[in-house]
């Protein structure tokens, strides 16, 4: 059993936890991601590892609500127990050798960009940081993102904090002030890692992309997690979760993506139901 040492609230609908988990802990690197079952009658879920503490044997999750499986992994409070939490899966990213790099998140992506960046940092490499989110009330990690960032542009679609727009138009600014980026890291949407690398294609630079499918077993045995990266299957699990952005079929993805969503939707109707009954 896994205990939640830690729980916050970042906004209305995302969470932290930061659960004892010592040996996952000791192996884990920024990029990787653990899988949880929050009860024992809960699915697997598979979420990116936010942080970690070594000295302290915590592993840090970020977690949105938005189905049935988070809803339910939210009821847990402090001092209680997770089921399971099997980790470090998937490939670390690759941090070494690089001396300036562009990292870009959107939305709760940001919980994924954020240990890059903070590796990336304490590497000696120059990280300037381009977060996006909806409005105001969504930004999370902008102090984390501006203690490991020499530069940080916070970006809204709607103006309500920081630069009114999109991430692709901070990029497109730092990118034509002069600076020459040895690799673009982009977190987030689908719609947003695509248009990210459209952009950095134009202007010949690397851009890797971390991708987070339907994951089931995270072992790459039950294929669920696959993608097409330069005309060739790969599974995220074992062969990522970071590839070459500038390979990836983003629109593969992005419809594969919605084969679920009526299923996802009841099952999320299910827990709210369940919940009530047990409020009563």
């Amino acid at each position: 059993m896994y205990r939640i040492v830690r729980k916050k609230s970042l906004n209305p609908t995302v969470s932290l936890m930061e659960i004892e988990a010592p040996l996952i802990a000791k192996k884990a690197e920024p990029g990787q991601f653990i899988i949880f079952r929050a009860k024992e009658d809960s699915e697997r879920v598979p979420l990116t590892i936010a942080d970690f503490d070594r000295e302290k044997g915590t592993v840090t999750i970020i977690y949105q609500i938005v189905g049935g499986s988070t809803m339910e992994l939210d009821t847990l409070e402090e001092g209680e127990c997770l089921h399971d939490f099997v980790g470090p899966l998937g490939q670390p990213s690759e941090t070494e050798g690089l001396k300036k790099v562009a990292v870009v998140g959107g939305g709760v992506g940001c919980a994924i960009a954020y240990p890059i960046a903070k590796k990336l940092s304490s590497l000696g490499c120059e990280v300037h940081s381009v977060v996006g989110f909806r409005n105001r009330d969504l930004v999370i990690l902008e102090e984390e993102f501006q203690a490991v960032s020499a530069r940080l542009c916070m970006m809204t679609d709607d103006g309500s904090y920081g630069t009114k727009g999109l991430v692709t138009n901070a990029l497109e600014e730092l990118i034509k002030e002069g600076n020459q980026y040895d690799e673009v890291i982009a977190i987030g949407p689908l719609i947003m890692m695509k248009f990210v690398c459209l952009l950095t294609k134009k202007y010949g630079i690397k851009t890797v992309v971390s991708m987070n499918p339907i994951m089931i077993d995270g072992t790459g045995m039950c294929g669920g997690c696959r993608l097409t990266v330069g005309g060739q299957t790969k599974f995220a699990c074992v062969d990522g979760p970071d590839f070459d952005g500038h390979l990836v079929d983003f629109d593969e993805a992005m419809h594969r993506g919605t084969m679920y969503r009526e299923f996802e939707a009841h099952a999320r109707e299910a827990s709210c139901h369940l919940m009530k009954q047990e409020e009563k």
